[in-house]
């Protein structure tokens, strides 16, 4: 009203008197009592035209929300009304800025940016028939919030902020307000019997658009080590749609951290010789802008290592000299790196020292359970080190716990070589395809697949694959079992 008023003669302004209260209502048929609807009849009739006067718990609940100040007019007594009621006025003067002022009631305030990388888990919600499963609904909610923390650069609500909202009907965009989150993510567990059933949701909180969706069917035999699996997989396919969602974020000054993102979201397109330049181009920059920065040097050593130990570099010596320097200077400065760990567990294995590498990639699944990467860096350096039974379990662990990573090929790959060393072609003919089929372009896939149809007597297929092999490596030369 006060827009509409500056622009019509003064004869046909409308000024109006409102009067806000928050307080309980009846609701009978098409009428309203109570004292919640008293009290605001009550401050309409105080106010003046133009005016606002509101009650003290109103102006309690908007006090640190919106940028308005309030005037204390002091206990006024009303009719029909036993108490004093404390009135607070906000004055016409104070609405005549159209632009400043979108509805009377809820002006809309600039908030604070919420940090990349910031979520809060709900409580995830107990759909099962018996309450005294609620248990395992709460502890699935703090194990995530855990795993979830343990993901560089994220900051994650504490589950006490985050259980204030258990059982309560909730707004996303309204959480996102109160706690300065970029994320939601709620969830639901369902069991009926020896099934049971675990949904999340990952929410985006400024628009209440729903980002990605998992659900988890699994039989109740060990709970804890369900509640393990579960909240670790649910932990690494979110890391994976957080750092997609942060790295599409527009910023016209990226900064360190936006190319450690953009560089982390190339990374997780997959395992190309494309996909893994443009990662180290965007690592490379952010240590440009931050010689000094740790977890710079810390993504672009890692991801030099890896693209060596998969065969995908031109300049092998070279990135893996330097792959090992970085990481010698990540680690003197932070030991507890579980990345770094498993970086130098593959220069280590790239180096043939694979019983030295072995308790790195152990140490770096300590410090982080959920980075399964190391799970197949495990699995090589057992099967290099003679430990052929352990190979295939690490890599079934690996894929339970992520079942959709971009990485999942080199699992497969490594059971399918597995079964080969041990003379069970017809196996590793089976996970070999599946590798090829996940990412064709991995040369260690296409050589050992070549060698299992030779030994199964399939020439032509393994000629044909050993064709494709070739130019896939930079240096043209091929291995069983890299």
């Amino acid at each position: 009203m006060a827009e509409r008023n500056g622009s019509v003669q003064p004869d046909k302004r409308i000024h109006f008197r409102v009067g806000i209260n928050l307080g309980d209502v009846i609701v009978e048929e098409q009428d309203i009592f109570g004292d919640g609807v008293n009290v605001a009849a009550r401050l309409e009739a105080l106010a003046e035209p133009g005016e606002i006067r509101v009650s003290r718990v109103v102006r309690d609940q908007v006090r640190d929300r919106l940028d308005y100040t309030f005037e204390d007019l002091g206990e006024q007594h009303v009719k029909n009304i036993a108490r004093p009621i404390r009135v607070y006025a906000l004055r016409a003067d104070a609405l005549a800025d159209p632009l400043a002022l979108s509805a009377p009631v809820a002006p809309p305030v600039s908030q604070p940016v919420a940090p990349r990388l910031s979520i809060v888990v709900l409580p995830f919600a107990n759909l099962s028939n018996d309450p005294e499963q609620q248990y395992f609904a709460d502890g699935i909610t703090e194990d995530v919030t855990t795993d979830l923390s343990r993901i560089p650069h994220m900051i994650v609500i504490s589950r006490n902020t985050a259980f204030a909202y258990q059982g309560k009907r909730v707004d996303t965009k309204q959480i996102g307000r109160e706690l300065g989150v970029r994320y939601v993510l709620e969830g639901s567990v369902r069991r009926a019997g020896s099934q049971l059933r675990v949904s999340a949701q990952l929410i985006d909180a400024a628009t209440d658009a729903h980002l990605w969706a998992e659900r988890v069917d699994r039989d109740t035999s060990d709970l804890f080590a369900l509640q393990d699996e579960i909240t670790s997989r649910i932990a690494n396919a979110l890391g994976v749609e957080l750092i997609a969602a942060e790295a599409a974020r527009s910023s016209e000054h990226p900064d360190v951290l936006d190319y450690i993102l953009r560089g982390r979201a190339a990374w997780n397109k997959g395992p190309t010789r494309d996909n893994y330049a443009q990662a180290i181009s965007l690592f490379e920059r952010a240590l440009t802008l931050d010689p000094r920065s740790v977890d710079a040097r810390t993504w672009l050593g890692y991801a030099l290592a890896v693209r060596v130990t998969n065969l995908m570099s031109g300049s092998a010596a070279a990135d893996m000299a330097r792959a090992e320097e970085l990481i010698g200077q990540v680690l003197a400065a932070s030991p507890r790196s579980a990345l770094a760990r498993y970086a130098k567990g593959q220069v280590l294995r790239w180096q043939g020292r694979c019983e030295e590498a072995i308790p790195e990639y152990e140490t770096a699944l300590d410090l982080n359970r959920n980075l399964v990467s190391a799970l197949n860096g495990l699995g090589w350096s057992k099967l290099h080190a003679g430990s052929m039974d352990e190979v295939i379990p690490l890599q079934e662990q690996a894929i339970r716990l992520s079942p959709r990573d971009p990485r999942i090929a080199f699992w497969y790959q490594l059971i399918g070589t597995a079964h080969l060393l041990q003379s069970r072609t017809g196996e590793a003919i089976v996970w070999l395809e599946k590798a090829r089929s996940a990412v064709p372009a991995i040369s260690g896939t296409r050589s050992n697949l070549a060698a299992a149809y030779a030994l199964s007597g399939a020439l032509d297929r393994g000629a044909t694959e050993l064709a494709e092999a070739r130019p896939l490596r930079g240096d043209g030369s091929l291995s069983v079992g890299q």
